[in-house]
């Protein structure tokens, strides 16, 4: 066990942890403001469906929220215990944008997420609307702090090293780095593209299983119009995002082009297997020209190889099929959301197969999430903090065997948690469409009540 790589066991450990806490902040960011429309439409239209729209996802919200807390813990602690050169090195910058997430917006998130749960009917409308909002504020600015501190990792700036740590010269390059505009607004549309097809998969199950409420169709057709609309969005935000990259990290651009000699007419490569031994591409399916358009803007631009970066560039095969996953599954995602929206406009209703292709892509989101996520972070290998701190150097001394056992205590963990969640998720669903066709739809028990309570005036 000790022969293998402690600094790669490391790697995957933090890999294996991150990925996990990001499916659920992803949900719950977007689904915090699913939730203040859903109550906005309900008090700007005395519409009961929306109501009962808010009661039935707020209960996922707060599942979410929840897993999104407990996996956020256990990652803060593998900066202490399998990354202490992080910390030794740049924590002057780290540990501030960390205390304010915490301080400015998970507060405020857990405080107001018991008026949203519990509040209703104890405070008035308004209250109770404001403490959405604010929810919904906390959410996102949760996601400013921590993508302010990883893009400052990637594009880092507003500092100078002084006895090999990092101080601070300006805390606004540090938050507004480079890289962070471009990075913070793929994440929240990715954010709001997941929060979407989690929110029309999930009432599509719904709707297959008989509950067909007016509060249903409602939060599916949100979904799906969501989804069409900023799909086309985050291919625009991602194109100048990838500008942004090719400009601060060439190294990751040419892996995930797959472009291993300095070049013009640079071909876009649709299908290869990238060989690092040889440092060429095998059968590889390529346009001509395409990717020095799409990269410069020029149809015979330059673009760097790999061969140029030595031996300071990242493994060329995982995020060269990382990127090809995301963007096909973007892809997929947007042919999907404008078949369902056509349909949806023209029928005023769901084909039973359009149903469970949205059920099938309940967490579509979360496939193309993790594989850019991937893209992102194996991108800046060798570096934990791009040209100033390799991944190496800020390793620990822990053996490799006892790296080995907890990352499988955590990969068993995650695997049940992970499957829990997705069972409790469909339960809750099917529970919902179950008590709905028992009894009758929410919206006649209220006027059903309305109704017996003139009889009694």
């Amino acid at each position: 066990m000790d022969s293998l790589d402690p600094v790669v066991l490391a790697r995957i450990q933090f890999a294996a942890n991150i990925t996990f806490h990001i499916l659920f902040p992803t949900i719950s960011i977007s689904m915090g403001w699913f939730l203040l429309f859903f109550k906005s439409r309900f008090v700007a239209t005395g519409h009961q469906y929306w109501m009962d729209a808010y009661q039935f996802w707020i209960k996922m919200f707060a599942l979410t929220f929840v897993l999104g807390v407990v996996s956020g813990i256990t990652m803060s602690f593998q900066f202490g215990t399998n990354w202490p050169g992080f910390m030794n090195a740049v924590g002057n910058v780290a540990g501030p944008l960390l205390a304010y997430e915490v301080l400015t917006a998970f507060f405020l998130e857990a405080t107001m997420l018991g008026i949203m749960l519990f509040g209703r009917g104890r405070v008035s409308e308004r209250v109770h609307t404001m403490a959405t909002l604010l929810v919904a504020i906390g959410t996102t600015m949760s996601a400013f702090w921590i993508l302010a501190l990883n893009s400052w990792m990637h594009t880092p700036a507003g500092f100078e090293m002084i006895d090999g740590q990092a101080h601070v010269t300006n805390w606004f390059e540090v938050i507004f780095n480079p890289s962070f505009p471009y990075r913070f607004s793929h994440m929240m549309i990715a954010s709001a593209l997941t929060g979407s097809f989690f929110l029309a998969g999930i009432s599509a199950y719904r709707w297959l299983q008989g509950d067909r409420g007016r509060d249903v169709m409602a939060t599916l057709r949100t979904g799906v119009f969501v989804a069409a609309t900023l799909i086309p969005v985050q291919f625009v935000v991602g194109d100048s995002h990838a500008l942004n990259t090719l400009e601060y990290q060439p190294a990751k651009i040419a892996a995930m082009e797959g472009i291993w000699e300095t070049q013009g007419n640079v071909p876009a490569i649709l299908f290869a297997w990238p060989d690092a031994k040889t440092q060429s591409n095998l059968y590889e399916v390529a346009i001509p020209h395409l990717a020095s358009l799409y990269l410069t803007h020029s149809w015979s631009g330059q673009v760097k190889g790999i061969k140029d970066f030595g031996d300071k560039h990242p493994p060329v095969a995982p995020i060269f099929w990382a990127f090809r996953v995301m963007v096909g599954m973007g892809v997929l995602m947007m042919a999907v959301s404008w078949w369902t929206a056509v349909q949806l406009r023209r029928k005023q209703d769901l084909s039973v197969i359009t149903a469970r292709v949205l059920v099938a892509m309940t967490f579509a989101g979360w496939v193309a999430l993790v594989a850019g996520w991937y893209v992102t972070e194996i991108g800046r290998q060798p570096w934990i903090v791009y040209g100033v701190l390799t991944t190496a150097q800020a390793a620990s001394k822990v053996p490799a065997s006892n790296i080995a056992i907890t990352l499988a205590m955590y990969l068993t963990m995650y695997s049940a948690l992970l499957a829990s969640y997705v069972s409790v998720v469909f339960y809750l669903a099917k529970k919902a469409g179950s008590r709905e066709t028992d009894e009758q739809p929410a919206s006649t028990r209220q006027i059903g009540q309305h109704s017996a309570g003139l009889g009694n005036a």
